[in-house]
């Protein structure tokens, strides 16, 4: 097995990537619009790739998180409200906000399970910030610690009684940049008791079972390399003062923060300590490039993701969605009015 996750061209595999994936063995998949047909198509699809690899936990992943961030897109599939619609309940009622975003996850991880998808890159553990880059925005609980760890504590809850894998993102912290790292390297010279802000929620949070770096300097920690670059970063802040010994993802690789090719940028990836390389694009030579490159998955590494994937998968019971998505309107119906209103 590689350590990396690949994502796919489109809603079938191709006779070239079927052959491809074959011989690599890659540690999992991701999915995107392109993936996303409708219900039959898609869990066609999920079914395909385990039956390919032969394992039935396979991690099959989707950035779903709600608002402007879906995949699975209506009308085939329901939407669901960003994650700055809880933080504003949590205002006025934490205890509903809590219950109406572990509801939610849970109707959401439902949705994914069914059509066989059983890892989400939910919930963002970001602390957003006043006057920072939009990249982040809606996508966030709130501006308090305490909140969004209570808040993404409720949603990898919610998702796990569907049997659906959270991943706690972006680790260290994403919630200051001034630029979106999908265009360009963000640097954050904060200092460390703001940055202690932004590890609050992570800390609170350190037993969630994968995490995904960011591809952000930090330069209180290091000041030559992007977080997901960094030893001092990954084995200093995530492993040691968050505490996290769960799989530590990378994001996106080939987002435009790292510079070289994609197996460069791969293999400098897992040396700095990250367990599993995301490259999303599904270019045949790319993937090609990145599989030559990087070394097999450690040990380490293995052991995460088996422990990672422990409940996923679980039959759903979609007799209960129904309900779940009638609980959450009813407690977010305060702040759905007033934001009508408003």
């Amino acid at each position: 097995m590689i350590p990396v996750v690949f994502g796919l061209s489109g809603p079938v595999l191709t006779p070239d990537e079927r052959d491809f994936f074959r011989d690599v063995d890659p540690a999992g998949y991701i999915l995107f619009r392109r993936n996303c047909v409708d219900r039959a198509q898609l869990r066609a699809l999920t079914d395909d790739l385990r039956t390919l690899h032969g394992r039935d936990d396979l991690p099959v992943l989707i950035d779903q998180e709600g608002g402007r961030v879906a995949r699975m897109q209506p009308p085939e599939w329901p939407a669901f409200p960003p994650a700055a619609l809880f933080g504003r309940l949590y205002d006025i009622a934490p205890a509903s906000a809590i219950a109406a975003a572990r509801a939610n996850a849970h109707a959401l991880g439902l949705m994914l399970a069914q059509c066989g998808i059983n890892v989400d890159c939910l919930p963002l553990l970001d602390v957003r910030r006043a006057g920072a880059d939009d990249v982040i925005g809606d996508r966030a609980f709130g501006f308090e610690p305490m909140r969004v760890a209570a808040l993404g504590r409720a949603v990898l809850a919610g998702l796990a009684e569907a049997g659906v894998i959270g991943v706690v993102k972006h680790m260290p912290g994403h919630g200051r940049v001034l630029v979106d790292s999908h265009k360009a390297l963000p640097v954050v010279t904060a200092g460390e008791d703001e940055l202690a802000e932004d590890l609050a929620p992570f800390i609170r949070l350190a037993d969630a079972p994968i995490g995904m770096s960011a591809h952000i300097v930090y330069t209180a920690w290091d000041a030559d390399r992007p977080g997901t670059l960094s030893p001092a970063v990954i084995d200093g802040i995530i492993r040691r003062r968050i505490g996290f010994d769960g799989l530590l993802l990378t994001d996106d690789i080939d987002m435009k923060a790292l510079s070289g090719t994609p197996a460069e940028k791969a293999v400098a990836a897992l040396a700095a300590g990250c367990d599993i390389v995301l490259d999303c694009w599904a270019r045949m030579d790319e993937m090609t490039a990145i599989a030559a490159a990087v070394p097999p998955i450690t040990a380490a590494a293995r052991d995460r993701l088996d422990r990672a994937m422990i409940g996923a998968g679980r039959a759903p019971d979609l007799a209960v969605m129904a309900d779940l998505v009638a609980t959450r309107d009813r407690l977010l119906a305060p702040v759905v009015t007033a934001s009508a209103a408003g």
